[in-house]
């Protein structure tokens, strides 16, 4: 068998198989070369000919749409958060936290930004409805399961003080500029718990 025959074949793959070997291969391309990504480049990332993704996806924008929905997915992000050690102290509770939800909005930035730098500006189907509403939802769950074993010890409400951390840590979403962080998150994280002002 020649190496071209052994990347082609990819036997025992469910299509489903075939999808997600697809999109992961296709995740840091697209964050790469946005919309100017080929499908000769994911199948070459993917290991399998390029025949095979029009065997899984309709055409390239497919690709494309199920790459941003992988981006957006909050599994990854959900099951970091729900493997931090109750055990810890809060602080470093809420800074493993915010360091997993970086990385993840750090993750849908990079995809989005990259499509809409190269010209794509949404998808060309309606998104799941109530999706994103869950997202958040199941987010906001998972931190507050961080917090809650502190409750006996906080002046506010669990679910207030989860709204408070993300508010903090992710002004962009409500309006800042985006950029980098100019504060460290375990600053953040200090003036969360403890306040600016000293006791």
């Amino acid at each position: 068998m020649t190496e071209t025959e052994g990347r082609r074949r990819a036997p025992g793959m469910s299509p489903e198989q075939r999808r997600e070997t697809v999109v992961r291969a296709a995740l840091p391309l697209v964050s790469e070369h946005g919309a100017a990504v080929t499908t000769a480049q994911i199948a070459r990332a993917a290991g399998i000919g390029e025949a095979t993704i029009f065997r899984v996806f309709d055409d390239k924008q497919a690709v494309l749409e199920a790459v941003v929905a992988a981006a957006l997915d909050p599994t990854v992000v959900l099951q970091e958060l729900r493997s931090i050690a109750l055990d810890q102290p809060l602080a470093v509770r809420l800074v493993d936290a915010a360091d997993a939800l970086d990385a993840h909005f750090a993750r849908v930035g990079s995809v989005l930004g990259a499509l809409h730098a190269t010209g794509r500006t949404g998808p060309r189907r309606e998104p799941v409805p109530g999706g994103r509403e869950r997202s958040v939802s199941t987010t906001f769950a998972a931190i507050a399961e961080i917090i809650e074993p502190d409750r006996e010890r906080l002046r506010l409400p669990v679910e207030t003080l989860v709204h408070a951390f993300l508010g903090l840590l992710f002004p962009a979403r409500v309006g800042a500029p985006a950029g980098p962080r100019t504060v460290a998150v375990e600053d953040l994280v200090d003036v969360f718990l403890y306040g600016a002002v000293k006791p």
